[in-house]
């Protein structure tokens, strides 16, 4: 068996979600969050000690000495002895708590970038089975500015250092680790998937039911001559809890295509107050990251979005993030 998920799988085992019915009462979890209220804090940031630390380069040495690919890594490959507990515990803050935390203080300064990748992945190890980002199998998704046009509405916004809008990844978890930070800008922005489902349930209860019905998303011509879009149903709840997939931009511009009639008043209505809710400054949490800093999100409670931001002009400097998939167990 494969020690990575392909594409295909990640995205089956990710849409994989039970289902009971549409769920009309807010939820009262860990997971509906205000960003107002955890500002201030940072209980969500897990600072690695510096025997962790040491625990992860030996590791990292060991894996580098036997020569071992990335993409053939397994979980033994990678032993951490004691932090392994550590990680099983950020498991269950991705799952059942409030579904994302920082972790800080890898010392990608004194590693190369193979480095930096090879200690990433096999951290991503301990935490769940990663996953091919794309049918081409790629395994680490390079954040940076390749200088495309951020004014091309269907441009892999990734790729640009303009803004991005909420959305949620095929996976059940999206790790990202900084290399290299922007002159300024750029900052991670999050929020609570649930609490913007309590707030239109309060708001709009009318238009709850729809999340439960199937969207089109747009594949901005990733198909391999096959549908240019695919139905996605947003939400799903069951035994007591919510996980949702949300994605703005592909779901609006799937209208572009022939096949696929325009959004009906009830439809847009939902869009808008949807997107509207989420970005209320009091409910949404921006962060700026370190280098060295992985930012683990859940795709099933948490929307993420990014701010424009302005690089560095030395190539040397610019913006980097290395972006990791993980399918988690069960």
């Amino acid at each position: 068996m494969s020690p990575f998920l392909s594409f295909a799988e990640q995205a089956l085992h990710y849409f994989n979600r039970e289902r009971e019915d549409v769920r009309r009462e807010p939820l009262a979890t860990p997971a509906a969050w205000r960003g107002a209220d955890l500002v201030r804090r940072r209980d969500w940031i897990v600072t690695l000690t510096a025997t962790d630390v040491a625990e992860v380069e030996r590791a990292l040495t060991a894996v580098t000495a036997r020569g071992v690919a990335m993409g053939a890594m397994r979980r033994e490959d990678f032993p951490l002895a004691t932090l392994a507990a550590r990680v099983a515990e950020w498991r269950r803050e991705l799952s059942e708590g409030r579904g994302f935390l920082v972790v800080r203080g890898l010392p990608i300064e004194r590693w190369s970038e193979g480095d930096a990748a090879r200690a990433y992945w096999g951290l991503g190890l301990h935490l769940g089975r990663p996953g091919a980002q794309n049918p081409e199998n790629e395994l680490l998704g390079h954040v940076a500015d390749t200088g495309e046009d951020a004014a091309n509405p269907y441009v892999r916004r990734y790729r640009t250092a303009g803004d991005i809008a909420y959305h949620c990844d095929l996976a059940d978890v999206v790790g990202l680790l900084c290399l290299r930070t922007a002159k300024s800008g750029g900052a991670s922005r999050i929020v609570s998937s649930v609490t913007v489902y309590n707030e239109l349930l309060r708001r709009r209860p009318d238009l709850v039911a729809r999340l439960y019905e199937p969207f089109r998303l747009d594949r901005r011509d990733e198909h391999g001559g096959g549908a240019p879009w695919v139905p996605v149903v947003p939400c799903r709840y069951a035994k007591g809890t919510l996980r949702t997939f949300y994605h703005s931009d592909y779901f609006r511009s799937a209208v572009r295509h022939a096949d696929v009639p325009p959004f009906t008043e009830e439809e847009q209505s939902l869009l808008d107050l949807y997107e509207g809710i989420a970005n209320e400054p009091n409910l949404y949490l921006d962060m700026q990251f370190a280098p060295g800093d992985i930012q683990l999100v859940s795709n099933h409670r948490i929307l993420h979005a990014r701010t424009a931001y302005e690089d560095h002009a030395e190539p040397a400097r610019k913006r980097h993030l290395l972006r990791l998939w993980l399918s988690l167990p069960g």
